[in-house]
């Protein structure tokens, strides 16, 4: 955990907070690189305005510090209000730390709220779109076609992450009796290592069916026996990247205009959940978020469908 030259005192106290997150925390890797350039930024920014120790830091630094997040300088872009707020989560944990492990006094970050970010609503495609994707998916009559097929009806059926997808092994998936019309189940492992069981509907479960029966074999035959779920043309585990492709190279076969990707296809699950119907408590749980906040930013998607049912049908609607 290394960070660069700073000023002493506040670099050794972050050195040891990014140990406390690896230790105690066991924050994922990705966190642990986002906390640790967000905290060398602030030291560096703190050793160029003369603060020599955790002391000299006041409530008018850190909102300073945030300010010049959000403005830019020489070395640096500005950020936008979503990026600055990751960066002030960043810092107000580590003088937390500082305070409870009493290398500092006082918690000069106690009152600095990051900037809120604009809301922007999740991107849904209608169902026609994705149905267009779904068929589109791989070349016909290869074993990359099953396999694409498999994949994108596995994240549009279930709502996972890429991440979770291609972190997938056999073991993870539990698809029933053939003969059963109730699909099977699949082990999604979430952000923080938080893992859901989450239903696989009919047309995933025949799309992953076919798959290993017809297509994963071929993968698996050039490569080493992994237990991963969806391989790659050498018989390795698919890459978040290569999925992505997967994805974008069916979107612009099936003609579809609008930007794609793969949270593309959990936001129209969610939304078409949603608009069915379904509580958004039970879509919270499917998607795996923390707060059932996260899940009502997609209610707001279908509020424009709630107005035409209720301008077409309340008889006082329109004056």
């Amino acid at each position: 955990m290394t960070v660069t030259a700073g000023p002493g005192e506040v670099a050794r106290a972050v050195r040891s907070y990014l140990d406390h997150l690896v230790v105690e925390r066991g924050l994922a890797d990705n966190t642990l690189k986002s906390y640790r350039r967000d905290l060398r930024r602030y030291v560096g920014w703190l050793a160029g305005h003369g603060v020599k120790g955790l002391d000299g830091v006041r409530e008018e630094t850190v909102t300073a510090f945030l300010v010049a997040l959000r403005e830019g300088d020489a070395d640096h872009p500005p950020l936008s209000a979503g990026s600055a707020a990751r960066t002030v989560v960043a810092v107000r944990g580590f003088h937390r730390f500082a305070v409870r492990e009493g290398l500092a006094q006082v918690d000069p970050s106690a009152a600095v709220r990051p900037p809120a970010p604009a809301k922007r609503l999740p991107k849904a495609l209608p169902l026609a779109d994705i149905e267009r994707i779904l068929d589109a998916a791989g070349a016909p009559g290869t074993a990359l076609a099953l396999r694409d097929r498999a994949l994108l009806e596995l994240l549009y059926g279930t709502g996972a992450r890429i991440s979770e997808a291609v972190g997938l092994d056999l073991d993870d998936l539990d698809l029933g009796d053939p003969e059963d019309t109730d699909g099977g189940t699949v082990l999604l492992r979430g952000k923080g290592s938080k893992e859901r069981m989450v239903p696989v509907g009919r047309y995933a479960r025949e799309a992953v069916e076919a798959y290993l029966v017809r297509g994963r074999p071929e993968l698996s035959s050039v490569g080493h026996g992994l237990p991963a779920l969806f391989l790659n043309a050498r018989g390795g585990r698919l890459s978040r990247q290569s999925a992505w492709t997967v994805l974008v190279k069916a979107a612009e076969r099936a003609g579809v205009s609008a930007e794609v990707s793969p949270h593309t296809l959990r936001h129209s699950f969610a939304t078409h959940l949603l608009d069915g119907g379904a509580d958004v408590r039970v879509v919270q749980e499917l998607l795996g978020h923390a707060s059932v906040t996260t899940t009502q930013v997609y209610t707001l998607v279908t509020v424009d469908s709630l107005r035409e049912v209720y301008a077409t049908a309340h008889p006082r609607a329109l004056g």
